[in-house]
């Protein structure tokens, strides 16, 4: 019986010790289905952190990217104003023939001893074998009917009778530079006018009784040695735009500009354009529709430029080309080329303008509009200055930034690196 008692006994006990196994397997399945939920929503709970903070740094860099650009167009369209009035006061300046100190009152200068017309023409008289002094005799002694001739219908003139200045100092300096030659060279509006000058007999000399020559032998003269002839039509002219609504059609050359930006101290403009153009000469254009201002007086001074002082004109070396002259009498020829020395007093200069242009007749109000650019201009400067401490307020917080961002990227990815380390022993 015992045996028997035994066997059943003991069945409860294993029904029960299978019961308890059972459950507790089961508790602990479920206790690790939760346990990765929770280490799998953390996961992503720091992960959405992660990828909201980082659009967060790039939002902010974008908006300090934005700032960045606003100042810098700020500061570009705020140059290009303040580029603007430095050319128009630059032009009033040289309209009003402004060539000495702002501070010198217009009606202190002593104009009194510039060349009239009259005086010119004495002078080159006085140049009686020149082609320039037989033309003039020519003139004087038939008066109107001198230009009738075949001869010299084609023919403007002498170069120092195209042109005038409202400056003494200009007429000096820029008589200088050309030199006598050409001052007293003959212009001819055509090529035909050029080859009727002077023409050759069968030996290839010189037929004396024909031409220019001719001409000399005729009212007694003779002329003797080379001189020099412009021929209109075959200079290469001015390509570029002129001054808008302006009168005299001077030419719209681009001022020179230091690395800096700003045009350099002293500088007054250019000498084509500071040469003054009767309104009988203004009409006068070449077959091809071009005037004397961009043929002949474009190809005698080019982008000659004109400073107030030698010492400026030196300052301004970078930004000179073309040759520089200065109302204290420095020359540059061209790039590298000087010339030292006293100043050499040239006869035939640029007669004066017969009457006052408009612009010097409003001086005082033109002043007024000047003082007000000045104004216009050191208010543009200030914006600048402000614009630029913004920027780079700007520029430093984008860097700071920046870094701020490079260090949340390489967090970022240790801590992914360790998750994907950690979530593989799993």
């Amino acid at each position: 019986m015992f045996p028997t008692n035994h066997q059943f006994s003991s069945q409860p006990r294993a029904l029960a010790v299978v019961e308890t196994t059972t459950s507790m397997q089961v508790d602990l399945n479920e206790t690790s289905f939760d346990s990765r939920d929770e280490i799998q929503n953390g996961g992503f709970s720091e992960v959405k952190s992660i990828m909201e903070s980082s659009e967060k740094l790039q939002d902010d860099l974008r908006m300090l990217g934005l700032k960045i650009k606003q100042h810098e167009d700020s500061i570009k369209l705020l140059k290009t104003q303040k580029n603007k009035l430095d050319d128009t006061i630059l032009d009033m300046q040289v309209l009003l023939g402004k060539h000495h100190s702002s501070s010198s009152p217009i009606e202190n200068k002593d104009q009194s001893h510039l060349q009239s017309e009259h005086e010119i023409t004495e002078q080159i008289l006085h140049h009686e074998k020149s082609a320039a002094g037989i033309l003039c005799q020519l003139k004087t002694h038939h008066g109107p009917q001198a230009s009738h001739l075949s001869l010299t219908k084609d023919i403007m003139g002498a170069v120092a009778t195209l042109g005038k200045v409202d400056d003494e100092n200009l007429s000096r300096l820029f008589s200088e530079y050309l030199g006598v030659q050409t001052m007293l060279a003959i212009v001819c509006k055509t090529f035909e006018g050029v080859k009727a000058l002077e023409t050759f007999n069968k030996d290839g000399c010189i037929d004396k009784t024909s031409g220019l020559h001719g001409i000399a032998a005729s009212i007694g003269r003779s002329l003797d040695g080379r001189f020099i002839v412009i021929c209109l039509e075959s200079l290469r002219p001015y390509a570029g735009d002129f001054v808008p609504d302006d009168p005299q059609r001077r030419l719209d050359l681009l001022k020179p500009r230091l690395p800096n930006g700003e045009c350099p101290p002293g500088f007054l403009g250019f000498a084509v354009n500071m040469i003054h153009v009767d309104s009988s000469n203004l009409a006068f254009v070449t077959a091809r529709g071009e005037g004397l201002r961009e043929t002949l007086f474009y190809h005698l001074f080019s982008c000659l430029q004109v400073y107030r002082t030698r010492a400026e004109m030196v300052l301004a070396l970078p930004c000179i080309s073309e040759g520089a002259v200065s109302l204290d009498g420095g020359i540059i020829r061209s790039n590298g080329v000087f010339s030292l020395g006293i100043r050499e007093e040239v006869d035939v200069r640029f007669p004066k303008t017969s009457t006052m242009s408009e612009e010097l007749q409003s001086y005082n109000e033109t002043e007024n509009q000047m003082k007000e650019m000045r104004w216009q201009k050191e208010k543009l400067e200030e914006d600048i200055k402000r614009e630029l401490a913004l920027l780079n307020n700007a520029k430093f917080n984008f860097e700071k930034k920046k870094q701020d961002f490079v260090k949340f990227l390489a967090l970022s990815s240790s801590y992914a690196t360790q998750h994907q380390f950690q979530a593989a022993r799993r």
